[in-house]
């Protein structure tokens, strides 16, 4: 059982050390050739005892394990936790709460919470300077959203603040092109004009046929897009006019926050957005079928060269909030 395609295939076959270990070493070193993460010498030797190879070049650091370099340097989890932590996240489609995965895998809940903030930092994918559509008329939707509370459930002095438009909620700004059947969000520090189109201009390529409702963020963008407004006091579909695929978007992001992780935080947002996307642009399709397995595997390509501090995850340093999509 090589490639393990189910749950729980992959728990039986990476409770096996050596099996976690030669997974490891196809991602991180493909050639099989396994290299110092200091120096780049290759003739390290594997320490069978420890798990993890030495260098013979005197240096600090000269022994490391294949968790150097990735999400999982510095934690002392083992491998076959981490694993199921990724492929549990990476499938489940919406979400996994910290809890769930603590009893699972057999850690508490706060060393739980953390693992996933850092999967979910390895499934954040970068656009390597593409944009959507086409200046052939590629269709690419623009809608926004707000994260929060509702008034209902607050008490009447904070409802009655929060009573007028979404004050105190968070935006998320959605993009998706309907041709590649991909879409990208980022949390935004508001919902005004300069903001909303200075992102679309960011990621969509001049001419294409561009899709929003009729808010007021969106005007005068048909200088330099096929513009095109459905407002939806008046109806929800005009031919292909339409947000029907970025609203059904939010309703999986709405439905991973409200039912499987309740309360989060806006400082954290972000990452809970960035899991979503990462399971949508790659679900399986007619066209394109992916299977647990494949998105297990991708998840895991991702990991290299990144990194979460706890000390960043709980805001005690730095600035965590990705700026980009």
């Amino acid at each position: 059982m090589k490639n393990p395609r189910t749950l729980q295939d992959a728990i039986k076959f990476y409770s096996d050390p050596a099996n976690c270990i030669a997974y490891m070493v196809s991602k991180r070193w493909p050639d099989g050739v396994v290299k110092c993460p200091t120096c780049g010498r290759s003739d390290v030797v594997f320490l069978k005892n420890q798990s993890k190879w030495q260098c013979k070049s005197v240096h600090p650091k000269r022994q490391f394990s294949a968790k150097v370099g990735t999400i999982f340097e510095d934690s002392p989890i083992a491998l076959d936790k981490w694993i199921v932590a990724v492929w549990m996240l990476s499938n489940c489609k919406n979400g996994v709460s910290s809890y769930e995965l603590s009893r699972v895998i057999g850690v508490t809940q706060k060393s739980a919470w953390f693992m996933l903030h850092r999967v979910r930092v390895a499934m954040k994918n970068a656009p390597m300077g593409t944009k959507f559509g086409g200046n052939d008329g590629g269709e690419v939707e623009a809608d926004e959203t707000f994260v929060g509370g509702k008034a209902i459930n607050m008490h009447r002095n904070r409802a009655k603040r929060y009573a007028e438009g979404h004050f105190g909620k968070t935006a998320v700004l959605g993009i998706l092109d309907r041709d590649a059947r991909q879409v990208r969000a980022k949390v935004v520090p508001n919902v005004k004009r300069e903001t909303l189109q200075a992102e679309i201009l960011d990621n969509v390529k001049f001419g294409s046929r561009l899709y929003t409702d009729a808010a007021v963020a969106y005007d005068n963008m048909r200088e330099r897009y096929v513009h095109d407004v459905v407002t939806h006091t008046d109806e929800y579909v005009r031919d292909r006019v339409h947000t029907n695929g970025i609203e059904n978007f939010w309703s999986l992001v709405k439905r991973a926050l409200k039912g499987t992780y309740v309360a989060v935080e806006p400082f954290h947002l972000e990452r809970y957005v960035d899991e979503q996307v990462f399971r949508y642009n790659n679900r399986s399709t007619k066209d394109n079928p992916i299977d647990d397995r494949d998105r297990f595997d991708l998840a895991m390509f991702q990991i290299l060269g990144k990194r979460l501090t706890f000390a960043e995850v709980t805001g005690k340093t730095g600035d965590t909030t990705p700026q980009n999509f």
